[in-house]
């Protein structure tokens, strides 16, 4: 799966939780939270959809990791990569 396919399902779950959200406007190294406004269940609707999508657990310890729009997709990324090696 590419960096653009990942943004793409990421994007895709994040309009879910906030349907207002004007994906141009992201801007991928700002906190995604402060950009969607998301609160604590929001978040793990989110993880939770992108686990449902892809197939990647996210380990609660790891949820720092997932800061901004850049770092959501390196992780993923990299998690992706090694489930396929």
């Amino acid at each position: 799966m590419t960096r653009e396919e990942i943004r793409a399902v990421v994007v895709e779950e994040l309009k879910r939780v906030a349907p207002e959200l004007d994906p141009a406007a992201l801007d991928p190294d700002a906190l995604v939270r402060d950009q969607v406004e998301m609160d604590s269940l929001d978040l793990l609707n989110f993880l939770t959809a992108i686990h449902r999508r892809l197939g990647i657990d996210i380990p609660e310890r790891d949820y720092g990791e997932l800061a901004t729009l850049t770092r959501i997709e390196a992780y993923l990324a990299g998690r992706l990569a090694a489930a396929h090696s």
